[in-house]
């Protein structure tokens, strides 16, 4: 049986578990668009791991987690743009557009996924993206935003921690603004 919750402290172990002793994506433990480029040079895996436990032990909870049974195979980072800093940095395709700046807390953004290699394949990545649309707008959301790839030849691509394009056309997304190409900003507006 397939639930999804959010990342509270309780389920630490289930998130370390699920990111592994290298700590997924190359020991980012979902830091890439928490920390500064440099502050993420200059930490281990295990110190971006100790942030990451802090920022879940601080809360809000910062994304959801998918369960098939009792383990967990799927990880969103989902909430409020400002609490993604580096997702905001005007340098990056993600950028904040004009109507919908990164101060505004009703602005939402999904930044990054993560499924267990054995689980992919079979649509985790849509169960969460629909998870996270009712979780936003249950939590105050007025706009929800991603910045996906549009195509790769690979599905275990590393780039994917974005997400693909297909899955947020296929939850309603429409493209805002392209500044990179293969990479659009697209949004749902949940009011």
């Amino acid at each position: 049986m397939t639930t999804i919750v959010p990342l509270t402290a309780a389920l630490w172990p289930a998130f370390e578990d699920l990111f592994g002793k290298q700590g997924a994506c190359y020991g980012c433990w979902c830091t890439y668009f928490r920390l500064p480029p440099a502050s993420r040079r200059e930490n281990t895996g295990e110190r971006k791991k100790d942030y990451m436990r802090a920022r879940v032990e601080a809360g809000p909870p910062p994304g959801l987690l998918l369960f098939n049974g009792e383990r967990a195979d799927g990880w969103m980072q989902v909430g409020p743009r400002l609490d993604v800093p580096e997702w905001n940095n005007r340098g990056r395709a993600s950028a904040p557009a004009e109507d919908a700046p990164a101060d505004d807390s009703s602005v939402w953004a999904i930044s990054c996924f993560f499924v267990r290699s054995s689980a992919r394949g079979r649509g985790l990545t849509h169960q969460l993206v629909k998870a996270g649309i009712d979780y936003a707008r249950a939590n105050g959301a007025r706009l929800l935003e991603a910045c996906p790839m549009r195509e790769s030849k690979d599905s275990r691509s590393v780039g994917l921690y974005v997400g693909s394009q297909r899955v947020f056309e296929k939850a309603g997304f429409v493209t805002v603004v392209e500044r990179k190409p293969g990479r659009p900003l697209m949004r749902l507006g949940l009011a």
